[in-house]
C-alpha cells in the first residue's frame, strides 16, 4: 500500500503561507549550504520540473514520490507563471471545487470526493509514494489520510498567515522518526501516523 507524506515547508507558530496570496516561497530564502545539498539529496522529487531541469537533475531518477496532489491555489503560483504542468516528472494531481476543467492533459482535476481518489491512489500496488504539496485547506481535508509528515521548520515567526492543516480540532497522534538540524536554523523534522 501507498502512504500519502504531507511534505511542508512551516514557521515556528505552524504557518505554511502568507495569509494574502498564500505563498510560501519566502522560506526557502534559508535554503542554502548544508541544508540545500541535504533538500536535493533528499526529496528532489519534489523540486518542480523545471528547477530539477535548471539544477541538472532532470535525469535523476525518482527515490520517494511518483505522484503530486496539489490544491488548486498551490497550483495556481506556477500556473499565474505561464506553467501548467509544474511536475511533469510525476503524475500529477489538482483538487478543485472550482475549476471545471484544466488546460494541460498531464494534469488531472479532482472535483468531489477527494479522499476517495486518494485512498484509491493508496490502494494501488507498486510505486512510491503520494506527495502532498500543500496547502492548509486540502491538507486539512486529508488530514485523516497523511501517513507522514516531513516538516520543514524555518526559524521565524510571522503571527498569521495559512494554517499547516485546516481541520476540526482532534488529537491525531504521530510519532517522530527521523529529525536534522542545519547551520542555518532550519529543522526537518519526520513523523509517522500512529496507527
Amino acid at each position: 500500500m501507498r502512504e500519502l507524506t504531507y511534505y511542508i515547508a512551516s514557521s515556528l507558530d505552524g504557518f505554511i503561507g502568507d495569509p494574502h496570496t498564500g505563498d510560501g516561497a519566502f522560506f526557502e530564502q534559508l535554503a542554502s549550504g548544508e541544508y540545500h545539498r541535504f533538500m536535493f539529496d533528499e526529496f528532489s522529487d519534489t523540486l518542480p520540473t523545471f528547477a530539477r531541469e535548471h539544477l541538472g537533475l532532470e535525469g535523476k531518477p525518482l527515490t520517494r514520490f511518483d505522484t503530486v496532489i496539489q490544491g488548486r491555489r498551490s497550483n495556481q503560483v506556477a500556473y499565474d507563471q505561464g506553467v501548467t504542468s509544474p511536475y511533469a516528472h510525476l503524475r500529477q494531481y489538482v483538487a478543485s471545487r472550482t475549476l471545471t476543467e484544466y488546460p494541460d492533459p498531464a494534469v488531472e482535476l479532482i472535483r468531489d470526493d477527494l479522499v476517495g481518489k486518494v485512498r484509491e491512489l493508496k490502494a494501488e500496488e507498486g510505486g512510491l509514494g503520494i506527495y502532498l504539496c500543500g496547502g492548509g485547506d486540502i491538507a486539512g481535508q486529508l488530514i485523516d489520510e497523511i501517513d507522514e509528515l516531513i516538516i520543514k521548520t524555518y526559524p521565524f515567526l510571522v503571527g498569521s498567515g495559512i494554517p499547516m492543516a485546516s481541520a476540526g480540532f482532534a488529537l491525531r497522534q504521530y510519532e517522530l522518526s527521523d529529525c536534522r538540524t542545519f547551520d542555518n536554523g532550519a529543522i526537518v523534522a519526520t513523523y509517522r501516523k500512529i496507527r
